[in-house]
């Protein structure tokens, strides 16, 4: 699976956690889109752009994202028409964003949870998958038509 991930400077002790122990995994490739150097202090809505954008074209299957609460990277991906992206503090919602709600993000939050935590919510979160067949599905559904009417693009 190819992941991307990114987190604003209070996110970053998280995204380095979590990018550690994806490295200990085989299954997985990944690319941190973080803001470095010159762009360190970027805005966490254009790094969650970035991510979005790659995932929507393709290039990646899923996304996590790190911020302080996790609150604004949802926000922000949220944001992009045809993203679907959960805030996640447990396993269990890590499960669900994937099996109920086929959502391509999840988002942490450093200042909320441990390293330990965000790599059982990542684990979670990897492991599950969305059934098309599912009594979800109508509701996803839903949202995509939710999305697609209020997006500019189909103004």
């Amino acid at each position: 699976m190819k992941i991307v991930i990114a987190g604003d400077s209070a996110g970053q002790p998280l995204v380095k956690a979590i990018t550690d122990y994806l490295r200990t995994r085989t299954d997985v490739t990944f690319e941190d889109c973080s803001p470095s150097g010159d762009s360190a202090g970027e805005r966490y809505a254009a790094t969650t752009e970035r991510a979005a954008v790659a995932i929507l074209e393709g290039r990646f299957e899923r996304g996590i994202l790190c911020c302080g609460t996790g609150l604004g990277v949802s926000i922000s991906a949220n944001k992009v028409p045809g993203i679907r992206a959960a805030l996640t503090h447990d396993t269990y919602s890590a499960e669900r964003a994937a099996k109920s709600n086929n959502a391509q993000i999840i988002t942490m939050g450093a200042r909320v949870i441990g390293p330990e935590l965000a790599k059982a919510i990542v684990e979670k979160y990897l492991a599950s998958d969305f059934d098309p067949q599912s009594s979800s599905a109508p509701n996803v559904e839903a949202i995509d038509a939710l999305d697609r009417k209020y997006s500019q693009d189909a103004v």
